[in-house]
């Protein structure tokens, strides 16, 4: 009977202790329930975005062609008017909307913390997704040749960067540079339907921080958009399934010049782009460039005239025609063309991505060489998806996110060691062209772009402040 109190107090104790952990496990929940909601939200707002994004640039180019089988001479006046509208576009509303959208997204998960948010939000704010949707779309239906998957991973940034902004002051604090970079691998998700992609490209590409610190809210984020994305479109990969049976085994004495020739390209191509964009910066008057983008616009205009209309364009159709049909073979000059077309347009400073346009050069690439080895169709197609994962490699420097792009939006897990393979060797062949990545020069380009701004804008409130007291 003694025991009885003393088995009391012990209850009592018991209760007061699970009551204290009951409420922590709820706290626990409640915060990481709000701690997940922004990162859902976002998810659901990029996945619709990207997919009405996406429908406009199918509309923009299948504009292209129906204007182009009526009366193609009128690119010689639309081509050079929609490139002049789309970069005046860009310079009037939001110069950082500019271009693919990457490098723009690297710099701001650099520049994110405190004392450097509003550079960030120049980089990323809701006038620069209104103006980037806009200046591509214009771009792409005058014959542009430029993407949508850069853009979209700038606009999904955006979309998660302002979510964060809007959260008020009593909800619990979320990294801003983890929703960026959340943000910005949704919206590749999104935009190719890869979610393997969208994270490897989040961790290879866009940060070098400890994955396990939001590897939960990255995760969720990309299944989500994805989920979003392919509740609209339905079940669907972004290129299809190639027929890859009965594929030689000598076929790497075949993949590894592919990777050199390749990596060499989209290096080359970037290179190329820095350069003009530093021979630019000598044009002091606004007409000179102006001038420079109407004569891009005829260059483009002419070569898809009096050569070949699929100069026009992301270049997807050339990645479908080759890889599903028969017809497989290509002239020799389209490597050539969907090299050239990237560089004139994207030197024009208006908005368009450079993913699928490097992807389209690769497949060229990849078709021209197998016809002149006389490969099987299966065996084409083989050298034609490691064309695109070098020639992507080549402009990127991200190989394990450019294999997983590749085998992901063709379901072709198969010949997952050939395609590895081609980026690895395309990777450090590349390193000969240049040591740092085209987006990596751009992101530098950027800050100091924005630094430069800032001192100007300080060296002009100070004059007027002066001139006030005067």
């Amino acid at each position: 009977m003694t025991n009885y109190p003393l088995m009391n107090v012990i209850n009592k104790i018991k209760r007061f202790f699970k009551n204290k952990i009951d409420a922590a496990d709820n706290t626990r929940l409640k915060n990481n329930f709000l701690n997940a909601l922004p990162f859902w939200l976002g998810a659901f707002i990029t996945g619709g975005v990207a997919v009405i994004y996406a429908y406009l640039f199918s509309m923009a180019e299948s504009g292209t062609l129906y204007v182009y089988e009526q009366a193609s001479w009128l690119f010689f006046i639309i081509t050079p008017l929609c490139f002049l509208l789309a970069l005046w576009t860009v310079t009037k509303f939001a110069e950082f909307a500019r271009g693919s959208g990457i490098p723009q997204v690297s710099a701001a998960i650099e520049l994110t913390n405190p004392k450097h948010n509003h550079k960030v939000s120049k980089l990323l704010s809701l006038k620069v997704l209104v103006v980037k949707i806009i200046s591509s779309l214009i771009m792409v239906f005058g014959g542009g040749v430029v993407g949508r998957e850069g853009p979209t991973i700038q606009i999904s940034a955006t979309i998660y960067k302002k979510i964060n902004d809007w959260l008020p002051d009593w909800y619990p604090k979320i990294s801003k540079r983890n929703m960026i970079v959340t943000g910005a691998a949704a919206g590749l998700a999104s935009a190719f339907n890869t979610p393997l992609g969208g994270i490897v490209f989040a961790i290879e590409e866009l940060t070098k921080i400890h994955f396990s610190y939001f590897k939960s809210a990255l995760l969720t984020g990309v299944i989500i958009a994805g989920l979003t994305a392919l509740h609209f479109l339905g079940p669907y990969l972004y290129l299809g399934y190639p027929l890859l049976n009965d594929i030689p085994g000598w076929i790497v004495l075949v993949i590894i010049p592919v990777a050199v020739v390749t990596g060499l390209g989209g290096s080359g191509m970037g290179k190329i782009i820095l350069f003009i964009f530093k021979k630019k910066e000598g044009l002091k008057k606004k007409y000179q460039k102006y001038i420079y983008v109407i004569i891009c616009g005829l260059i483009i205009a002419s070569l898809a005239i009096f050569i070949d209309h699929r100069t026009f364009g992301s270049g997807k159709e050339i990645m479908v025609t080759t890889l599903f049909t028969d017809n497989k073979e290509l002239g020799w000059y389209m490597p050539v063309l969907r090299i050239v077309g990237p560089i004139v347009s994207f030197s024009t400073g208006a908005a368009g991505g450079i993913f699928a346009p490097s992807l389209s050069a690769g497949a060229s690439i990849g078709a021209v060489t197998a016809h002149l080895f006389h490969l099987s169709g299966p065996a084409t197609n083989l050298i034609i998806l490691c064309g695109m994962a070098g020639f992507l490699t080549g402009v990127t420097r991200s190989p394990f996110t450019c294999s997983i792009l590749v085998l992901e939006m063709t379901n072709s897990h198969n010949i997952i060691f050939y395609i590895m393979l081609t980026a690895l060797i395309a990777n450090l062949i590349s390193k000969i062209i240049t040591r740092h990545s085209f987006y990596d020069q751009l992101k530098v380009k950027y800050i100091n772009e924005i630094h430069k701004n800032e001192i100007q804008e300080n060296k002009k409130s100070n004059q007027n402040n002066e001139v006030e007291n005067s």
